[in-house]
């Protein structure tokens, strides 16, 4: 307003000696212009001092943030949430611009990922005999969590009627997060666990919706293991793709299976008739998993062995981890571009498209799988597919076979 007010009264004052004194223009000009300097000087330093303050505000939310961004759950975590959430909130754009910390970012409170109130968190008691807990990694997109978590466990629960549906996620950072931002509590696998106990379930069935007998895998077995005479029974079901095998060359029914469904909906969504279509338009599909260091990365060169064997040349299996080492993209890249197809197709080898499928595979920035594809400058377009895999009725269904087989 200052500036403002200094700006008109300079031009009232230019206007009044053009009329009358043409000779001085130059000189009330230079006037005018340094007028107009000290006040955008006065301006500036206040601007400074109030940088000062929103990014001390900022800075707060940030700490915040960085609190719960923790994988263990502590009595104050609840609190915590709210209190980094009621932070958030009472920023100015600005200031919101401005949160950053170790984990911290803008994106954890302010970007959209979906209506969380379409989720179910299944975190309800009165479960009744018999419970099947169905247990995820988690992600914090709201999208996803409703079209792929959602759809499976809806999926569980249609096929078996006489058990609770119920949820727990391993990564308590994602609980935390859908907390905070969108007050959904999800309940981590000892909530779930005690939840199932409490309830006087009997018979407990537990359906991983993780990809492969790893890391998470072997963590949820721990868990509920410590459980184990809590109950009358208890089953853990297998993950998606079955049992992992000695080498890269083993395969299963179920990786056929999956192999087979992702494939289609992924030429569907490309609108192609046919995988053979894709291919004589010079177009090859890019699954793009997490990778592991566990013993179970095998998995991953077990998948592109049966796509081999299933005949889908134009199929090829990545990670962002680059493990295996021959999964790694700058590797994908090469075998792509020495197959001889010029338009490239990315999709998630991942039950959840999160963080990994919309900025690891589909980011604008430069280290993204789309990025790099782009920048290789070997490919006349490189398309982006961002969907989980839990979404695919046929890939529900697999997972509705191992709950069967669990059971029986």
């Amino acid at each position: 307003m200052k500036k403002m007010t200094t700006f008109v009264c300079v031009a009232a004052i230019t206007a009044s000696l053009l009329a009358g004194c043409g000779s001085k223009t130059a000189e009330t000009t230079a006037a005018s212009t340094e007028a107009a300097a000290a006040t955008e000087s006065a301006s500036t330093e206040a601007a400074v001092e109030g940088t000062d303050a929103d990014k001390e505000a900022a800075k707060k939310v940030a700490d915040l943030i960085d609190a719960i961004y923790v994988q263990e759950r502590n009595d104050n975590t609840d609190e915590q949430c709210k209190e980094a959430k009621a932070a958030w909130d009472a920023l100015t754009d600005a200031q919101k611009e401005l949160v950053e910390g170790e984990n911290a970012d803008p994106d954890y409170f302010g970007r959209d990922t979906g209506d969380a109130s379409k989720d179910d968190p299944r975190n309800q008691d009165d479960i009744g005999e018999n419970e099947l807990l169905v247990v995820s990694f988690g992600t914090s997109f709201n999208d996803s969590r409703v079209k792929d978590i959602k759809g499976i466990e809806d999926a569980l629960q249609e096929a078996n009627p006489d058990w609770s549906v119920r949820r727990a996620f391993t990564a308590q950072i994602i609980i935390n997060h859908v907390e905070a931002r969108d007050g959904e509590c999800i309940d981590n696998m000892d909530q779930a666990l005690e939840r199932a106990v409490a309830n006087n379930v009997k018979n407990l069935v537990v359906q991983p919706t993780h990809l492969m007998h790893g890391a998470e895998y072997d963590e949820l077995t721990a868990a509920v293991e410590k459980y184990q005479d809590k109950f009358e029974s208890v089953k853990i079901a297998e993950p998606l793709l079955g049992e992992v095998g000695d080498d890269a060359s083993v395969v299963n029914d179920d990786k056929k299976a999956v192999a087979e469904a992702i494939t289609a909906e992924a030429v569907k969504t490309a609108n192609y008739d046919s995988l053979e279509a894709a291919k004589e338009d010079g177009t090859a599909f890019v699954f793009m998993g997490h990778g592991t260091s566990h013993t179970a990365k095998v998995s991953y060169s077990q998948m592109q062995a049966q796509m081999q064997e299933l005949g889908y040349e134009n199929v090829f299996i990545g990670t962002v981890e680059g493990e295996p080492e021959d999964t790694a993209c700058e590797a994908v890249i090469e075998a792509v571009k020495n197959a001889g197809y010029k338009k490239v197709v990315l999709r998630p080898l991942m039950v959840v498209a999160g963080d990994h499928a919309n900025n690891d595979m589909a980011g604008d920035d430069d280290d993204s799988w789309k990025s790099q594809f782009v920048a290789s400058g070997n490919f006349d377009s490189v398309d982006c597919q961002i969907a989980g895999l839990g979404e695919i009725p046929a890939i529900q269904d697999i997972y509705v076979a191992h709950t069967a087989a669990a059971i029986k």
